[in-house]
């Protein structure tokens, strides 16, 4: 069986048993869906002949084009993420952005994903946007029995980091590589952070449909 594969059948067993033993929620699994299915529709483009962002070098049954099925259980793994410690950690937030902001800036960010190969790219200014609209916000968290708190936009930074190594670990084992990686493999631009920090707040926006944001009294 192709490794691809493999993952995908993997990747939908453990969606399953995070649903039967209630790790996970059917609204939960629900945004994570959509999510994939947003990731899906962008890895075909990207992964496209005419774009070759990034490639799958292996062979695989299950998937469309050039993108196996499997990778959008890796884009999904951070909405899971993301929807499970909001849960668990109790998160609540003060000077919480009006709503509709947060929903025009994924949807702008998921269209420069597109558009920036044909025009200008926007994701410098949609960072200093979203720099703008978190400039107060702090999330808190109850981490044994304490709340402690932490400035959203280094939140946002932080996570966008982790994903950034593991993507170095992913190319190394040749999950997927980008084109200077064909021959050898190469440490991935620390450019791509700025990726992922755009695309993490997509996911944290879809997952915000679910678990509505709770605002904090400063008091509390």
């Amino acid at each position: 069986m192709p490794r691809y594969d493999f993952l995908f059948i993997a990747a939908v067993t453990f969606q399953i048993v995070l649903l039967l033993f209630k790790l996970e929620t059917l609204k939960e699994a629900g945004v994570i869906l959509l999510f994939h299915l947003v990731a899906t529709a962008m890895e075909i483009f990207k992964t496209s002949d005419a774009i070759g962002s990034w490639q799958y070098p292996e062979n695989f049954n299950i998937g469309f084009g050039n993108y196996p099925l499997f990778a959008g259980f890796m884009y999904s793994a951070v909405g899971s993420y993301i929807a499970r410690i909001w849960r668990i950690f109790n998160i609540r937030f003060d000077y919480y952005p009006d709503i509709r902001w947060t929903y025009l800036l994924a949807v702008l960010i998921y269209i420069n994903f597109f558009t920036h190969h044909y025009f200008f790219d926007m994701r410098w200014v949609l960072i200093i946007f979203t720099c703008i609209i978190f400039m107060r916000t702090n999330f808190y968290f109850i981490v044994n029995k304490k709340t402690r708190k932490m400035p959203m936009i280094l939140g946002f930074f932080l996570v966008s980091l982790f994903i950034w190594l593991a993507e170095n670990v992913a190319t190394y084992c040749r999950i997927w590589i980008y084109p200077n990686q064909l021959k050898e493999w190469h440490v991935v631009s620390s450019a791509k952070l700025t990726a992922w920090f755009l695309l993490m707040i997509v996911s944290y926006v879809l997952v915000s449909i679910v678990h509505k944001p709770q605002r904090i009294t400063i008091n509390e």
